[in-house]
């Protein structure tokens, strides 16, 4: 299993939120090309990285900086925030991103995100759905996790048939940055739903166990990151757990 370092940008800095909260923020890095050097000398083969501006705003925001980032280290990034149009897609993967993430758009423009999907090729583009447990069901998301579709995960899943679609992200916003471990319940719910998805785990990983526990559920990876900043594990720790 994959663990991705996350650098979530905020004001060029790096950041992480509680419970995805922009009201939230803990700052940790002034210099985010520094702590993606620390990654990738420690072992990271992949980097997410999250415009958190362009997430709020709905549109891309830090992208240039994303390109900068991607440009000067060799590693490969997973990154996303703002990301509204093929456009949007095209100058990421263009500036040397290996993986877009596609969010909102991913639950309320499907036929345009399946067509991105067709064009761009799966394995370059990453669904994003970010989840509140509403009534017992898990609902994505929107608008920077401040406004709900109205549809289950579970519907929106449908939307993207065997094949048409590879890479996808699940954070349980209520666990995000809150250290309180991972919906290991959901991500297994997900895997047995959707085997044929590529499944990242992200929200509330706060140990080397819940890194094992997100393993042995068939996830091939986890998303990883208040943790590393307030040392709860070393990123190389991290990196043998999931081995």
């Amino acid at each position: 299993m994959l663990i991705y370092p996350a650098i979530d940008l905020k004001d060029g800095v790096c950041v992480r939120l509680m419970h995805g909260r922009f009201d939230q923020v803990t700052r940790y890095d002034e210099q985010p090309a520094a702590r993606l050097t620390a990654f990738v000398a420690e072992g990271a083969e992949w980097i997410h990285v999250v415009d958190l501006d362009g997430a709020e705003a709905g549109e891309a925001m830090q992208h240039a900086l994303i390109g900068e980032l991607t440009q000067a280290i060799d590693v490969k990034v997973q990154s996303g925030g703002g990301v509204r149009s093929a456009e949007d897609v095209a100058k990421l993967l263009d500036s040397g991103v290996s993986r877009v993430v596609v969010g909102s758009l991913a639950v309320t423009q499907p036929t345009d995100v399946a067509a991105w999907l067709k064009g761009f090729g799966v394995e370059r583009i990453t669904l994003a759905l970010d989840v509140k447990i509403e009534d017992g069901a898990p609902v994505p998301a929107l608008k920077g996790w401040t406004q709900s579709s109205g549809v289950t995960l579970w519907d929106a899943l449908d939307r993207y048939p065997e094949g048409t679609a590879k890479h996808i992200l699940v954070t349980d916003v209520g666990r995000d940055g809150a250290l309180t471990g991972p919906n290991l319940e959901l991500l297994a719910e997900i895997h047995r739903r959707r085997p044929d998805l590529v499944l990242q785990a992200s929200g509330g990983v706060s140990s080397l166990d819940d890194i094992r526990a997100i393993k042995a559920l068939g996830c091939h990876g986890a998303i990883v990151g208040r943790a590393l900043y307030e040392n709860r594990f070393t990123l190389p720790e991290a990196i043998a757990a999931a081995a």
